[in-house]
């Protein structure tokens, strides 16, 4: 809020950055950079959104698990980024951190890229978010944000709900993607990459892990290899 003030030395006349505070992008990025104590906050449809320290069984084991997978596909996957965290200028209005996210190259037609002063722009091609729960502002307001920014497939994981949906881009809005009889989703945007959703949710991560590399060895993923890695 303008009436509560830093008392950070040079960083004296820049108010803290809160939650609810309605901002521009340029005076989100400035507040956020004058607090290093704020470990995560997100600028969502203009509003602010600081994140509450991170409890393990609803958060960050969950969070561990579905990044890992990512990693695994990311990994045997040319020209195909993972990333956690990381700040994603969306627009003017919208500055998501989000827990994980693919991303293809821009050079192998990804549609972002990273700017000179390192953060990335554009719309990483999958985004995913771990929730509480279905009030979350993942499945509202960032949702939102994301499908009208272009995000091409979108996961959000209700740990306390213990449901897994993901969403794909069609005609403007997300629809979701089907699971087999298993509980396997695959992506059609990553093609290979799958996710064993009852085993996640069981915890059983070696199950999981047994899912992906069965994509990765599938001639879906064989073939996509080949195409990106041949993309101008």
């Amino acid at each position: 809020m303008l009436g509560r003030q830093s008392e950070r030395g040079t960083d004296a006349c820049i108010p803290i950055l809160e939650s609810g505070d309605r901002l521009t992008r340029c005076e989100f990025e400035r507040r956020y950079a004058a607090c290093p104590e704020i470990k995560k906050a997100e600028l969502i449809e203009g509003i602010v959104y600081v994140s509450l320290p991170v409890r393990t069984n609803v958060h960050g084991d969950p969070h561990a698990a579905l990044q890992g997978l990512l990693f695994l596909y990311a990994a045997r996957t040319p020209r195909v980024r993972v990333g956690d965290n990381a700040t994603v200028r969306l627009d003017l209005d919208n500055e998501p951190q989000p827990d994980t996210h693919l991303r293809i190259d821009k050079e192998a037609g990804g549609s972002s890229a990273i700017s000179e002063d390192d953060y990335l722009e554009g719309a990483p091609e999958l985004v995913a978010e771990l929730a509480a729960s279905s009030a979350s502002i993942d499945l509202h307001a960032k949702r939102n944000a994301y499908r009208r920014n272009g995000v091409q497939e979108y996961i959000v994981w209700r740990t306390i709900d213990s449901r897994i949906d993901w969403w794909e881009l069609v005609d403007g809005d997300y629809v979701p993607l089907p699971a087999n009889e298993a509980g396997v989703i695959e992506s059609h945007v990553f093609p290979g990459l799958r996710l064993a959703t009852q085993a996640l949710l069981a915890g059983d991560l070696s199950a999981a892990v047994g899912v992906v590399e069965d994509g990765l060895r599938s001639s879906a993923h064989k073939a996509f290899c080949e195409a990106i890695d041949a993309a101008e």
